[in-house]
């Protein structure tokens, strides 16, 4: 109680000292003034909380910068819809997309260098340089980090309970290895009715969960050498992990009724009805199955990934980083870049920082989204101690439920980036993923080897 009282004072202190600055900086109108802001990373519709707290951010921002005009253009990058979309000039400002699409938006004129604006801020040396290095290309920067995510086992605690999986203070006994993952996703099903885990094989989504398992098993997915790369789909590591993926299905009776159906989305959902108790996730998606699907946050755990028969333990990391459009003009990146302070998602102590970081970590409080640590995107101490006292103000989790998480991703070589060419693996994992759930007779090996084929035909052309 002491600490939380003397972090929230603390807070209070800071807001205030910072409101004294901004009263005497509200009529600055120079920087994005007369831009017309196309926000791209307006939320969709079943957000309600977070549209609110959006709408909150443009009357400030407007009332700072009064030349300036805000356009919600929500937009969610999607692979089949970007270039068509770029290419005709309808981008908004900026939008969010994933780290492993950088190469993809460089291999045309697709979005804008913001090296500049960037640096006249000195936010370039307040990044995390890993983050940072992903959609850096020859000395310029071409995007701002929103957040990272390190993958983890997301827990539906209800669902434990009912299987008698708890221990003395009702906390879920996680599974520590793939092969207690398998007997606990089969007990869960045999004791509830519901799947133990949803496992997704729909799309791309299926090959980037399936790498991350691959990798506890002891995978090499692609091979460098230099500046070549080299297919590895068909090691024997690989084989196990595949084989333990047809035996969840075969063996175990585990999973959803069709997991050539499920996406991310479809996997929030299983998980956040009651439908699935275990989910392979990111931390930037837990607004899915509490605010969007009711589930409680009470019953909410994440576990660190199991570890594979030989000891191997990684989480993949991944994220999510701000891109501008290519035609967006310096004024109008200044004016997304200025909606990025209103939010708090920028390395800077202020009165707008303070007040967004607190009404974010309010709002998910009041939705009944779990307020937890992120991956930190920025290395600026007085910014991540403030995002900090923000998220200890508003806690509302039961740490015993995530502490083995952030202790397993904190550990040294826990972590690891996504595989290069990304995008091109996972499609050919997810085939693989897709014939041995809907064929009992499939062979990994012989499926693998197929794929590996195929995955250097493409890294062929790509090199």
């Amino acid at each position: 109680m002491k600490k939380f009282l003397k972090t929230g004072l603390c807070l209070l202190v800071m807001i205030c000292l910072a409101s004294m600055a901004f009263a005497s900086g509200l009529q600055d109108t120079d920087i994005g003034g007369g831009a017309t802001l196309r926000l791209g990373i307006y939320p969709e519709a079943d957000q309600p909380s977070e549209i609110q707290m959006h709408r909150e951010f443009i009357s400030r921002f407007n009332q700072r910068w009064p030349n300036a005009t805000v356009q919600p253009a929500q937009y969610r990058y999607q692979l089949d819809t970007f270039m068509p979309l770029a290419q005709s000039g309808r981008i908004p400002t900026i939008f969010e997309t994933w780290f492993t699409e950088t190469d993809s938006l460089l291999s045309g004129p697709y979005i804008r260098d913001i090296t500049a604006e960037i640096r006249s801020r000195g936010w370039d040396t307040r990044m995390n340089a890993g983050m940072r290095d992903l959609f850096t290309r020859d000395g310029k920067i071409y995007g701002i980090p929103r957040d990272g995510y390190a993958l983890g086992l997301h827990i539906n605690a209800a669902l434990f309970r009912q299987a008698g999986l708890v221990d003395a203070n009702g906390i879920p006994v996680y599974p520590k290895t793939m092969a207690e993952l398998a007997t606990t996703a089969a007990q869960i099903k045999q004791r509830t009715g519901k799947a133990g885990i949803v496992l997704l094989a729909k799309d791309n989504a299926g090959g980037w969960h399936f790498s991350n398992i691959a990798w506890n098993f002891g995978a090499t997915l692609v091979r460098q050498q230099g500046t070549r790369y080299t297919a590895n789909l068909n090691s024997s590591e690989v084989i196990e992990a595949l084989q333990w993926v047809k035996d969840l299905k075969w063996v175990h009776d585990a999973l959803t009724a069709d997991p050539t159906n499920e996406d991310w989305g479809t996997g929030w959902a299983q998980l956040g009805t009651g439908m699935a108790a275990m989910y392979i996730g990111a931390g930037d998606g837990v607004n899915q199955p509490t605010e969007v699907y009711g589930m409680k946050v009470s019953d909410y755990m994440i576990a660190p990934m199991p570890a594979g028969p030989r000891g191997n333990q990684h989480s993949l990391m991944g994220g999510t980083f701000y891109a501008f459009a290519a035609n967006a003009t310096s004024a109008e990146v200044n004016a997304a870049l200025n909606y990025l302070e209103i939010m708090g998602r920028i390395p800077e102590i202020n009165n707008d920082i303070l007040v967004g970081l607190m009404r974010d970590a309010r709002r998910r409080k009041d939705a009944g989204i779990p307020v937890i640590p992120d991956f930190p995107a920025w290395t600026y101490q007085p910014y991540l101690n403030a995002k900090q006292e923000a998220i200890d103000m508003f806690a509302n989790v039961d740490q015993r439920m995530f502490a083995d998480y952030y202790a397993a991703i904190s550990r040294s070589g826990n972590v690891r980036p996504e595989v290069p060419f990304a995008q091109d693996v996972y499609a050919e994992l997810t085939k693989c993923l897709q014939e041995v759930i809907t064929n009992r007779n499939a062979d990994p090996r012989t499926l693998l080897e197929t794929a590996n084929r195929n995955l250097q035909v493409l890294l062929n052309q790509k090199q």
